[in-house]
């Protein structure tokens, strides 16, 4: 049970710091990018920090126990209490920290999270002891600066919290496995749902470039996509948006399901790893409505599947391809 703080009516406007920002995400998603530590690392801090999260506890009396570290390679220990917790509306702190070696920082943190809608409006309200320690965190660590960039950085993270994500380790060179992902002829041997293959697959290869294809499911139906490519970064990186399609190119809903998600927003990394080569699958929602954020929550068991399937295909591919190189 949250503990409950002794409430004042003294007026601290001088020593404190006020930072709001809506994001564009329910409420219960904020509140699990804050409160769950593998969430919070990845966030936490201006740009350009790193945290260490040693310990977090987030219940009343709870330790938050982190490192962070600056882009110039200094750290700055911290230390945290919780005093209230109360989900997922408000969370209460007392904090101790700053630079190793340097002055510190104490003060009392209140996060309030209020929904409106499909968002979330974020407040931050930090009290200090005195108006001259408020001035001297302001003026040391930029912490006005440093506050609306952190919340940036949340901003920027919330929505890779949806994403669907699977990766798969191939026993190839990482050149050969970007090509079979970047030629048509070689895309069209593994490309689509186990079963499926491509008819038709016409690519303008270029960021502002089209992959318009027609895919041919097990039972015979038809299904057209497109991707239009953001980044191509050889060998590493491609980002493309995915959707559905039609014979012209045109955007078009899912045929099975009206709730999906019109577009993907499709990030795939290629790793190196000596002679193998681990490709990681991103898909994540763009523009989409609260209905169809929730349709492609509910449907990772079937992502999974068909991105699966995909990828065991892909690697039957390169088995294929690679017994022919020692052969040929």
């Amino acid at each position: 049970m949250a503990k409950k703080r002794n409430k004042t009516s003294e007026n601290t406007s001088d020593r404190e710091i006020v930072i709001s920002r809506t994001f564009d995400a329910p409420r219960k998603l904020v509140w699990g990018a804050w409160t769950d530590p593998k969430h919070v690392v990845n966030w936490w801090g201006p740009k350009g920090f790193t945290t260490t999260i040693q310990e977090m506890d987030v219940k009343p009396g709870g330790i938050w126990k982190h490192v962070m570290h600056g882009p110039d390679g200094t750290d700055y220990p911290n230390r945290s209490v919780f005093v209230e917790v109360v989900k997922p509306e408000r969370i209460f702190y007392s904090h101790g920290g700053g630079k190793k070696g340097g002055p510190g920082a104490q003060f009392e943190a209140t996060w309030t999270f209020v929904q409106q809608g499909d968002k979330t409006a974020v407040t931050i309200r930090m009290v200090f002891k005195s108006p001259a320690d408020r001035d001297q965190v302001v003026k040391e660590y930029g912490a006005i600066e440093g506050g609306n960039q952190t919340l940036q950085r949340l901003a920027e993270y919330l929505p890779k919290m949806d994403a669907f994500v699977i990766s798969r380790t191939f026993k190839a060179p990482r050149d050969l496995v970007w090509k079979t992902w970047t030629e048509p002829e070689d895309i069209k041997h593994w490309w689509g749902p186990k079963g499926s293959t491509v008819r038709y697959s016409k690519i303008d290869f270029r960021p502002g470039g089209i992959n318009h294809y027609c895919l041919v499911t097990a039972d015979g139906h038809e299904m057209w996509g497109k991707q239009v490519y953001h980044e191509i970064i050889k060998p590493e990186r491609l980002v493309f948006v995915n959707s559905f399609s039609n014979e012209k190119g045109g955007l078009t809903r899912h045929p099975l399901s009206p709730n999906w998600p019109l577009e993907l927003l499709t990030t795939i990394t290629f790793t190196k790893q000596q002679a193998k080569t681990t490709v990681t699958v991103e898909w994540l929602p763009i523009n989409a409505t609260a209905e169809e954020r929730k349709t492609f929550d509910s449907s990772r068991e079937g992502m999974n599947q068909g991105w699966g399937g995909s990828l065991d295909q892909l690697e039957e591919y390169l088995g294929k391809i690679l017994i022919g190189d020692r052969h040929g």
